[in-house]
């Protein structure tokens, strides 16, 4: 199941049946099965509690993403910061929802295996991105 909260933010404007049916479609492209994923937005001050919580970091980011997959089963919970979603779309000249969408299938390619990291990795993460934003402009 995958589910949508909310930590002192307001829900942004999603779709969410569009969106978990859209997510399903992902994880069934790279063979794998949506588990019990959960969507936690929060602003700025409550992504930097957790990172620094449980990650150890001391920075803000746009997402963190819980890992707790078995097999070919995707399970996971995902941290989204509205504040820093919202400054990279106007930081990038994107709307806010293409930006917000783009983040929630990051954490979702995570949870299938894909990291952006490493060298060249970063590249495959935005083709994918890119890969998935573009089943969803199909879907909207």
């Amino acid at each position: 199941m995958i589910t949508y909260q909310t930590e002192g933010v307001s829900m942004p404007p999603i779709k969410k049946r569009v969106i978990s049916a859209w997510i399903k479609e992902v994880a069934r492209f790279y063979g794998k099965k949506a588990g019990d994923i959960a969507y936690i937005f929060c602003s700025d001050d409550e992504i930097l509690r957790v990172n620094r919580e449980y990650l150890q970091h001391d920075y803000y980011t746009d997402i963190i993403t819980f890992d707790y997959c078995e097999g070919n089963n995707l399970s996971g919970d995902l941290f989204i910061s509205l504040d820093t979603v919202k400054s990279n779309a106007e930081l990038f000249s994107q709307p806010f929802e293409k930006e917000l969408y783009r983040v929630i299938i990051h954490g979702v390619l995570h949870l299938c295996g894909i990291d952006d990291k490493g060298e060249g990795e970063r590249e495959k993460m935005e083709a994918a991105e890119e890969h998935a934003l573009q089943l969803l402009q199909a879907s909207l």
